[in-house]
């Protein structure tokens, strides 16, 4: 009873705070009164859903202090609509209708390199709001955060690429993005940062879109490794990262195999698709086996009496391919994929062997089908 107690006496205690909060914050006509009440709204909101609830009446006062000349103003009210934004899809919308956006566009070109990051990260958070996309796409966001995106700090740039992946799941913003020339600071991220991150899965992901349109598929083979950046992340990424990866290389072939086969070729994406048909996603798995068809000599299948086997794939790649031993080059990457294939299986039969029961097989007979496969 006593922890229940404690938590009904700090419930009641929430009223009078957000009373005494909110008088500071619209009647008080001292700066440094307002800036604490924003201060402590923060504060408040940082953990709270209930707070979060309470304080969404004050959201239209602080977004008037994001009007001021006053950065001290600005960040303060910043900081706390971005925590009253936090996990509530209604205060998200209520701050882009209470006229948000102008100011933050504002602070996007500021030269105070704390706003536009605070304002990045407000966007970052108000555009996982299907309902605010729209209004974002609209306001003139998107070249801002390219700019970011290419000369903003480390925490802006990836503040921004996520919130571009989020305005591109609408198709029309694709188109603005690409002409923003944001395939070079894409990749110069995708170098940067770590292949297993969150931003190497969105940045992936956004560069995969992004090749929907000749004009990206072109920047990305112009742009100075920006293909083998793609290889990388293909070879050492987390498996959603992996999986855009292969399919961005697909989409290149598929568009135009004469030309991109042999960019993509050059950056030594074999053994990497080879490992992604057989440890990758079902959906990777596919396209890396789709990806190696297009990537050999002849794109054709060949006939029933001489099967599309990964051997032959792989023989067909390497004899394009300068460099002496290209034949030992093709057995080492067959073997070391049929090592891998068959540790799989011997997991699978393992896995087998356990679930089998005195009722449905006899131990020794279930030992004697494992060995004999």
């Amino acid at each position: 009873m006593e922890p229940d107690s404690q938590i009904s006496e700090t419930d009641s205690k929430i009223p009078g705070i957000v009373n005494q909060t909110m008088e500071l914050l619209i009647q008080s006509n001292d700066p440094c009164s307002k800036i604490q009440a924003a201060k402590d709204i923060r504060r408040l909101t940082k953990t709270s859903q209930k707070y979060r609830r309470h304080f969404s009446g004050a959201i239209q006062y602080l977004v008037s202090m994001l009007r001021s000349n006053s950065i001290e103003f600005n960040e303060a009210s910043l900081l706390a609509l971005l925590n009253l934004a936090v996990k509530d899809e209604k205060n998200k919308v209520k701050i882009v209708d209470a006229g948000a956006l102008e100011p933050l566009i504002c602070f996007l070109r500021s030269d105070s390199t704390t706003l536009r990051e605070y304002a990045t990260a407000a966007l970052l958070t108000l555009s996982a709001s299907a309902i605010n996309k729209p209004t974002i796409s609209s306001s003139g966001a998107i070249p801002l955060l390219v700019e970011i995106l290419s000369n903003g700090s480390p925490q802006a740039k990836v503040d921004s690429v996520m919130t571009l992946y989020n305005l591109s799941t609408r198709p029309e913003n694709l188109s603005v993005i690409l002409s923003e020339k944001a395939i070079s600071p894409l990749v110069n991220l995708l170098k940067s940062c770590k292949k297993s991150s969150k931003t190497t899965e969105k940045c992936s992901a956004l560069i995969e879109s992004l090749l929907d349109f000749d004009e990206g598929r072109s920047a990305l083979t112009s742009e100075e490794g920006g293909v083998l950046a793609v290889v990388e992340v293909l070879e050492n990424g987390s498996p959603q990262s992996r999986e855009c990866a292969v399919g961005a290389l697909l989409k290149m072939c598929e568009s135009d195999r004469d030309r991109y086969r042999e960019p993509i070729l050059k950056e030594g994406v074999i053994p990497g698709l080879l490992e992604l048909t057989v440890q990758g996603t079902p959906r990777s798995q596919a396209k890396a086996r789709t990806l190696l068809q297009l990537l050999r000599d002849s794109p054709y299948p060949r006939s029933e009496f001489e099967a599309d086997t990964l051997e032959n794939i792989v023989c067909d790649i390497m004899s394009q391919i300068d460099g002496e031993d290209r034949g030992g080059k093709a057995k080492k990457m067959l073997a070391e994929m049929v090592q891998v294939s068959m540790e799989q299986s011997l997991r699978h039969l393992q896995q087998r062997a356990l679930v089998c029961t005195p009722t449905e097989m006899p131990l020794t007979k279930c030992r004697s089908k494992v060995s004999s496969k």
